[in-house]
């Protein structure tokens, strides 16, 4: 599971270090390799190998006759792209899904349970502060179901 989060830059090549508290839940399935792709909201969600495969199970499993079902499966997977990380932890973010998240120099790197989210920090901040409930407000709702 990954949680945390943490504030790094992308080198000039457009490399991004895996914090060392993500790397460690890394199963040996995954053998350093991830599939990046268009997240909800404007992120990239980053998926290691093992986690992926589970989402690929739960594709597989829509009715591609559904219009809305085929769709998804077309958007979610159109931009997925293999990375894997070299010898120093660090993957190389495609250019295309850097525009697509608007990210810049810095990158807001969310751990999200079976995923890593990845953000331009100035858009996951007013992300946070344009929701209109605070973080109690929301722990009712969604873990009371209030």
């Amino acid at each position: 599971m990954f949680s945390g989060s943490f504030l790094y830059t992308l080198d000039s090549k457009n490399r991004l270090s895996i914090p060392a508290k993500l790397r460690k839940n890394l199963l040996p399935e995954s053998k350093d390799s991830f599939v990046i792709t268009q997240g909800l909201g404007n992120c990239l969600d980053l998926y290691p190998q093992d986690e992926w495969q589970n989402i690929i199970k739960r594709l597989r499993q829509l009715n591609q006759f559904d219009p809305n079902e085929r769709k998804f499966t077309r958007m979610l997977l159109q931009n997925a792209i293999d990375v894997e990380m070299d010898n120093q932890a660090r993957i190389i973010l495609p250019q295309n899904l850097i525009q697509l998240a608007n990210i810049e120099k810095e990158v807001f790197i969310l751990g999200s349970l079976d995923k890593i989210e990845l953000w331009n920090p100035k858009i996951y901040n007013e992300y946070i502060s344009n929701s209109p409930d605070n973080y109690e407000q929301l722990a009712a709702k969604v873990m009371m179901g209030k």
